[in-house]
């Protein structure tokens, strides 16, 4: 096969305060049975799940599904409040992708990225890694109406009141959001909007601190009423392109209106009986299944911790070497072919594994990143709608660029930072929202945030619960590993990764770096069906401020 044969060819989140939250977080994950209040980081109810970055997200899911909504529904809902609370990761002004399965069988993929405006030249494009030269069309808005009017069951004005409430009202600052706008006061400081919007004072939101933002409340009541032709076509389209035309921004008007939500071709796979279900670019989820695969063809419920990270550190540089490989719709197949995992795999047993192409090539900024980027959901109700939604502004607060009057950011498209893009194309990244059904039933629904750590967070993930037989919180805890110019192994305190463990890895003479920084193996927010039982278990990721709810009846 043409893959192999090429691969035969190439022989701060730092405050204290922050810290012990999350730290306790890890090392005691609570726990609730049919929660009415989303306050936990782990959950069971037979009555539905959602999982998000953010309690008030968490919540305002929970309350669509204790309204008779469904689990779409309830994800439209949180994406719309972790807009508003969760504003570095995620926001209108960004890109989302989405896989559903509905209670019938049917999986559907929504392609909501970013895009170049249709005039874009790259060539003569402004080199930036924000401002507003990096801004393309966003997707959040169209593709969340998208998904309501498809598959949602409740009214707009419903599935919109919890994140209006949270803009109108306001909320308090959580330590990490807090960190991460003060990481960025540089840049919030040289844009006007967001200096209106994310400055208080003379320096950024503290924790605790309540942020009120009756702009974004008036933008949002806006789509509620007039649907997501206001913000491509209407009032808000208007203010955002001249904005743009006024600061040397490349979107315009044009390429706004003309933008449509794609269909996703669905890829599919299977790991030890189990149906894996993931998106075609421009997501990840060939590659996930590529590297979930290639673990499959070892005893992984045998072997020691260390050797299953070898295992998986070896999978991953494999996989991750075929990310270029990502063209057509005949490379997908192929990148999900069990033949050619096993062929892969056949290179790791027999220690012939090359040295993976791509680390010896310069890897565009995104697959390197490790900032806390984008924001992930997971959603499910009690008739077995699920779905997997992740969107993200790409690096910490996107492009930092909010337009006066309107109240959100843009997500970082052009630039450099993913990459090269050409007029009207999207952008392609590591997300890869994920379902894995069993006995035609949901089994586990997630995605992650992190970046380049996605796809490696979910199939370490999926392994440790499938193969290792850890239940979901601990699988989510469990320390990870990643192929990068070393092989990255998360050693924070409160990490599963043992000193003896370091020690084979470095006997095996891999390339190990310790990283104790908090959150930088991506996070991961998912759930577990059990069919006997018929309960749904929900976990948030211990590494952020995340939580799992679900209503009482």
């Amino acid at each position: 096969m043409m893959y192999y044969l090429s691969h035969m060819n190439k022989l701060s989140l730092s405050s204290s305060l922050l810290f012990v939250l999350l730290l306790l977080n890890a090392c005691q994950p609570k726990q609730s049975e049919n929660q009415s209040s989303p306050n936990a980081q782990y959950a069971i109810s037979p009555n539905g799940m959602v999982v998000t970055a953010h309690p008030l997200a968490t919540a305002a899911g929970v309350e669509m599904l204790k309204k008779g909504g469904n689990a779409i529904d309830a994800a439209v809902a949180a994406a719309f409040a972790l807009a508003v609370v969760e504003p570095t990761m995620s926001g209108l002004g960004g890109r989302l992708q989405a896989i559903v399965r509905t209670s019938k069988g049917d999986v559907n993929g929504y392609d909501a990225t970013t895009q170049a405006p249709l005039d874009y030249n790259q060539a003569t494009a402004t080199k930036a890694y924000n401002g507003y030269p990096t801004i393309g069309v966003p997707g959040v808005v169209k593709g969340l109406i998208t998904l309501l009017d498809e598959q949602g069951s409740l009214p707009i004005a419903d599935v919109m009141a919890p994140a209006i409430r949270l803009a109108e009202e306001g909320f308090d600052v959580l330590p990490g959001e807090a960190e991460r706008r003060s990481g960025a006061i540089k840049f919030i400081r040289q844009f006007k909007g967001t200096s209106q919007y994310f400055l208080s004072g003379d320096t950024t939101h503290q924790a605790g601190q309540r942020h009120i933002q009756k702009d974004l409340a008036n933008t949002l009541r806006l789509i509620r009423d007039e649907g997501a032709d206001v913000f491509y076509k209407g009032a808000i389209a208007r203010q955002i392109v001249a904005d743009m035309k006024a600061n040397g921004g490349y979107l315009d008007s044009i390429s706004l209106a003309s933008y449509t939500v794609n269909k996703s071709m669905i890829v599919s796979g299977d790991y030890r009986g189990h149906q894996l279900h993931g998106l075609w670019m421009p997501s990840y989820g060939a590659i996930t299944i590529e590297m979930l695969q290639i673990m499959e063809n070892f005893p992984l419920d045998e072997v020691s911790e260390a050797e299953w990270g070898r295992i998986f550190y070896k999978a991953n540089e494999l996989a991750y070497d075929d990310r270029d490989a990502q063209t057509s719709e005949e490379n997908a197949a192929q990148l999900t072919d069990k033949a050619y995992a096993k062929k892969l795999a056949d290179m790791i047993t027999a220690e012939t594994l090359p040295k993976a192409a791509y680390l010896n090539t310069a890897p565009i900024p995104a697959w390197l990143a490790m900032d806390g980027h984008t924001t992930h959901l997971s959603a499910a109700d009690k008739n077995g709608n699920v779905i997997a939604l992740t969107q993200s502004l790409g690096p910490n607060m996107g492009s930092k660029v909010a337009t006066p009057g309107l109240g959100f950011l843009y997500a970082t498209t052009m630039g450099g930072y993913l990459g090269d893009i050409a007029p009207g194309q999207r952008a392609s990244s590591h997300i890869s929202p994920f379902i894995v059904t069993k006995d035609n039933q949901p089994y586990l629904v997630m995605g992650a945030a992190g970046g380049a750590m996605i796809p490696t967070a979910i199939v370490q993930t999926i392994s440790r619960f499938i193969d290792r037989k850890m239940d979901l919180p601990k699988a989510l805890a469990a320390g990870r590993v990643f192929a990068s110019d070393s092989m990255l192994v998360e050693t924070h305190l409160g990490s599963t990764w043992t000193r003896e463990d370091i020690g084979q890895f470095k006997s095996w003479a891999l390339p190990v770096k310790e990283v104790e920084r908090q959150a930088s193996f991506g996070r991961v927010h998912g759930i577990y069906y059990d069919a006997k039982e018929k309960k749904w278990y929900g976990a948030a990721d211990p590494d952020w401020e995340g939580t799992a709810g679900a209503p009482s009846k």
